[in-house]
């Protein structure tokens, strides 16, 4: 999930759309009031965050969400402002935001600053929502297991060859057991916002996958009528 905290109304459902075109979820919010009140229900993956907010402004939020609890303070943030000003930029990154948006800016530039922030911040422990994650950094599920640091993935101690795709896939699918993604989230999210080609493609590459894995294919499931999520264990 992704808080866009924006207080222009049009611009706000703009931001959703697209990244909802992308494959993400996403909720906004028009001030701080609103969006801590959100935060105390749920930890979002990423905040794209106004600087100039009624009330509360985009700094002082970004203050509090970095001194916050440890779930909080670990939150991937992204700050826009229509400033642009070199001291603004550098003041949300010297208090710890990973990137800066510039408005106005388009929504594929949005897209694709999210995606390469949360390239970024996998590595990290993502607020605890990747389940099957250890402290080693890897993922394991059964006989299954991923290490993203090496970028390899085995079976029964064998190692197993993946293309690029197939290996986000499975990261994707690991990171989050149980979620039914639909193609178009896939689609999204392992090819790139505005990809062209048919959801068929997913299929064929969850079929390869499959494959690949063996035995452990299985734990891919087929959600039918919608899309495929990873087998939760135990």
């Amino acid at each position: 999930m992704i808080f866009c905290v924006e207080d222009d109304t049009g611009i706000r459902e703009l931001m959703i759309y697209a990244l909802g075109s992308a494959g993400f979820s996403a909720k906004g919010f028009s001030d701080g009031v609103s969006f801590f009140k959100a935060m105390g229900g749920e930890t979002p993956e990423l905040v794209l965050l106004d600087i100039m907010l009624p009330g509360e402004d985009g700094i002082s939020i970004l203050k509090r969400l970095r001194e916050g609890e440890s779930a909080t303070a670990k939150v991937p943030v992204i700050m826009a402002s229509a400033k642009g000003t070199e001291y603004d930029k550098v003041i949300g990154l010297d208090l710890g935001a990973d990137d800066y948006l510039a408005k106005p800016f388009g929504m594929m530039e949005m897209v694709s600053r999210v995606r390469a922030v949360l390239r970024r911040t996998n590595g990290r422990d993502m607020a605890g929502k990747n389940e099957g994650k250890g402290r080693d950094g890897c993922f394991r599920m059964g006989e299954l297991v991923m290490d993203l640091a090496g970028h390899q993935v085995s079976v029964c101690g064998e190692r197993i060859a993946l293309t690029f795709k197939e290996y986000e896939l499975l990261r994707l699918f690991l990171a989050h057991p149980g979620k039914v993604f639909t193609r178009g989230q896939l689609l999204g999210q392992v090819w790139g916002f505005g990809y062209e080609g048919e959801t068929r493609t997913v299929d064929v590459h969850v079929g390869t996958l499959r494959m690949k894995l063996g035995e452990c294919g299985s734990y891919i499931e087929t959600v039918r009528g919608v899309g495929y999520r990873m087998e939760r264990m135990g």
